[in-house]
């Protein structure tokens, strides 16, 4: 029987939300060069596939953090799926930007969350992390608790894995690495030889050279 993290790569990766050129990489918008490129926001455009994320990150807060109060999306990938979410659980739903508004109230959080409110954090992609804790480090400097974050897709990186637990944020992803390596491989989108090169940017993207 098919884990919910083998399935959901098998869904990324027939829309063709995964990429893995390990001899042609992308250039992220940090300057990493990477093999790989997850693009989680094409699953907006498939109905049933939208349907999917939404029902099985519902299933996960309701099994994992049912004290839930509230549900914040990080923008902006993270608001369409978290919008969805807050829907199907019937909770409210608020936002955290980048930055605050450079104009009207200069928001930094848009919708409302009240001090004392138990948080879940929907994120579509985890890479560093960095920008998803300074959504955690928002929320909890708004008075509230954040009682977990809940992901597409991680990478799986050791900072980011360093990070998370320093911010004392339980952090659970519908696919990750692994999985969508697994999958590439047993479907013949990338040869069994192609793992070597993947698993040695992993270790150290930020330095990875072709």
């Amino acid at each position: 029987m098919k884990t919910l993290e083998q399935i959901f790569a098998a869904k990324l990766l027939n829309i063709k939300a995964i990429k893995l050129q390990p001899n042609n990489p992308f250039t992220w918008a940090s300057g990493w060069k990477s093999p790989f490129y997850c693009d989680n926001r094409k699953t907006l455009s498939y109905p049933d596939l939208r349907s999917f994320v939404k029902m099985e990150t519902a299933r996960i807060i309701m099994e994992r953090f049912p004290e839930v109060d509230a549900i914040a999306g990080v923008a902006t990938g993270a608001i369409p799926q978290g919008a969805m979410v807050a829907d199907a659980l019937s909770l409210p739903f608020a936002y955290v930007r980048s930055k605050p508004k450079d104009h009207g109230l200069e928001n930094l959080i848009e919708g409302e969350l009240k001090p004392g409110m138990r948080v879940v954090v929907i994120e579509d992609l985890i890479s560093t992390g960095g920008s998803s804790l300074k959504a955690v480090e928002a929320i909890r400097n708004n008075g509230c608790e954040v009682i977990g974050m809940v992901a597409a897709y991680t990478y799986g990186f050791a900072e980011a894995e360093k990070a998370f637990k320093e911010a004392k944020v339980t952090l659970v992803t519908l696919t990750n690495y692994e999985a969508v390596v697994e999958e590439a491989v047993r479907i013949g989108y990338i040869d069994k030889a192609d793992i070597k090169v993947l698993n040695e940017w992993r270790k150290n993207p930020s330095n990875w050279k072709k």
